[in-house]
């Protein structure tokens, strides 16, 4: 009996590699995002690495991932990164020119993981580029949301948010019907003080802060998280992502960092992505989207956990999440000002400049001082920044470890 044709074997065509670059190849979620590249490599073939100071790790990165270009932001370091790759066949460049143009090569994929509003030129380039850009730089989607969505509108490019949270909801959010949604609820662990005596928090150290309980990552988002002013940068980076107000976004309490966030719905349903602390698995996504491929996170085991805890996060000991609301309100450039007077504060709190509990004073007092207009173009966002930095720095300046 002649087989059916549905039984003859089906020759698929060879995969054709896609083409990634990371900016920010030797921070936490660049080595994680490298990790996986290293994993599949039959499915991936790296343009460009890109770094700011770190030329070993930049070095190592290059000589593992082979990629054709690699780039130190800081001028300094060239000669070193050229030495590191003497015989690879690797294309140095330097500084931070040279990190916008690689983020502009035409790739099928670029992770966006340079920290802070540093972020910002070659997020933009890889967006004009038309490409699709797994997001992790959340600062650069606060201080310039309007205008860098318009920049992804008109240059068809796609945005695939790459932090745990976000990714989390993104994977639950039915967006042919967004009307069905009530509320999106974004997790956080509450960070190394969730439970510390508000007292105590004066005399909070760098070392201390940065010591997350679950994730790790570097030390200014460590900060961050120990402030929940990430957290609040995440309310205002939800609300451009996926268009909900101030209102229908919600914060709560989940120190064991296993669900990642939530989305509720109008019927009652609420759906939920779960996994175990490891940002390999939202990069994953990311990196393979619409398909999936494997990761080496840990498996989750809800049996061993047992207990899954939830809470309402407190206003007194996270100042910051309330100004990351009130500057979402506010609209216009306030985000702008915001983000860059947390860098600011964040930087002189790890240098041993001012306080842990400075850090939102610092914010609110440079949110209050500055009259504070509706940036049109990234130009005008910058010139913002550079502005609120130069006011909190000198607030910065003032301030006592007292």
């Amino acid at each position: 009996m002649a087989m059916s044709e549905a039984a003859l074997p089906v020759a698929h065509a060879p995969r054709r590699r896609r083409t990634v670059t990371i900016l920010g190849a030797t921070g936490s979620v660049g080595r994680s995002t490298a990790d996986l590249l290293m994993r599949h490599r039959d499915r991936y073939a790296v343009e460009a690495l890109t770094a700011h100071r770190d030329v070993p790790g930049l070095v190592r990165l290059a000589r593992e991932l082979q990629p054709r270009l690699a780039v130190i932001g800081d001028p300094s370091g060239y000669a070193a990164l050229r030495a590191g790759l003497a015989g690879t066949g690797i294309e140095a460049a330097a500084g931070m020119d040279a990190v916008t143009a690689a983020a502009a090569r035409p790739v099928d994929w670029v992770m966006a993981a340079i920290v802070g509003m540093a972020g910002l030129a070659p997020t933009m380039a890889a967006i004009r580029a038309g490409t699709t850009v797994a997001f992790a730089s959340k600062e650069c989607l606060v201080a310039a949301g309007p205008v860098m969505l318009a920049a992804i509108r008109r240059h068809g490019a796609t945005l695939l948010p790459a932090d745990s949270e976000h990714n989390a909801i993104f994977q639950v959010f039915d967006f042919d019907r967004p009307e069905s949604i009530e509320r999106i609820i974004l997790t956080a662990s509450g960070g190394p003080f969730r439970q510390s005596p508000l007292a105590s928090l004066r005399d909070v150290t760098p070392e201390q802060a940065v010591a997350h309980p679950n994730w790790r990552m570097g030390a200014k988002i460590s900060v961050d998280s120990a402030t929940m002013m990430n957290k609040g940068l995440e309310v205002i980076e939800a609300h451009h992502l996926f268009q909900m107000p101030d209102e229908r976004i919600e914060v709560v309490i989940h120190p064991q960092s296993i669900v990642h966030s939530l989305v509720a719905y109008v019927d009652g349903s609420v759906l939920a992505q779960l996994g175990s602390p490891d940002m390999r698995t939202p990069i994953a996504h990311t990196l393979a989207w619409p398909e999936r491929i494997s990761a080496p996170s840990p498996r989750l085991d809800l049996a061993r956990i047992g207990t899954l805890t939830f809470e309402p996060p407190d206003d007194a000991r996270f100042p910051a999440l309330g100004l990351c609301r009130e500057a979402l309100v506010a609209g216009g450039g306030a985000p702008a000002v915001l983000n860059a007077a947390n860098e600011v504060a964040v930087a002189a709190f790890l240098a041993g400049r001012i306080g842990f509990l400075h850090i939102p004073a610092i914010v609110a007092d440079t949110l209050g001082r500055m009259n504070i207009p509706v940036p049109d173009t990234i130009e005008d966002v910058v010139a913002l920044d550079g502005e609120a930095r130069r006011v909190a720095s000198a607030l910065a300046g003032a301030g006592t470890r007292t």
